[in-house]
């Protein structure tokens, strides 16, 4: 995982698979509808006739594909695989998701989002380490970056109300 195919790192690959996998699902299935009705209020969707255990099983086994995918490119790029490797990038996948505009209140949000959100996210933590900024300030400031979304997503549903 940690190779090329064609020219092309595998990491690169894996991601765009994964973003046209998630993007497919997402827009194209009746899960992916489902998935987008649960998120924004679990009863209603209950009360609308979907099977919510059985799509959130269907979410927490994608959610486990994803993860070991992760964990596999990873582990290629550190040509090791540690227990503690990954700690901390929870974090950044949290603010990945809400730079991409979705909301943490549910039901809202697009695969593309979060896939942009994620190549700036990279960008910002790049441009950290050449500046040699600290691991502690990087954490800083990928949190001021998440509490930044999530005032604006607080500001753009007060107003489209």
């Amino acid at each position: 995982m940690g190779g090329t195919i064609g020219g092309f790192p595998v990491p690169i690959l894996a991601m765009v698979v994964a973003g046209l996998l998630c993007w497919f699902i997402l827009t194209r299935t009746v899960l992916g509808r489902s998935m987008y009705a649960i998120g924004g209020n679990e009863e209603a969707a209950r009360l609308s006739g979907l099977p919510v255990k059985r799509i959130l099983v269907t979410v927490y086994a994608l959610s486990g594909l994803f993860a070991g995918l992760a964990g596999m490119v990873l582990a290629g790029r550190l040509s090791s695989a540690g227990p503690q490797a990954g700690v901390g990038y929870e974090l950044d996948a949290i603010a990945a998701v809400v730079i991409g505009g979705a909301s943490l209140a549910g039901g809202s949000g697009r695969a593309t989002g979060t896939l942009i959100g994620a190549i700036l996210l990279a960008v910002i933590r790049n441009g950290l380490n050449i500046l040699n900024v600290s691991s502690f300030w990087q954490q800083v400031v990928i949190g001021l970056v998440i509490a930044l979304a999530v005032g604006f997503d607080v500001l753009r549903r007060k107003t489209s109300r």
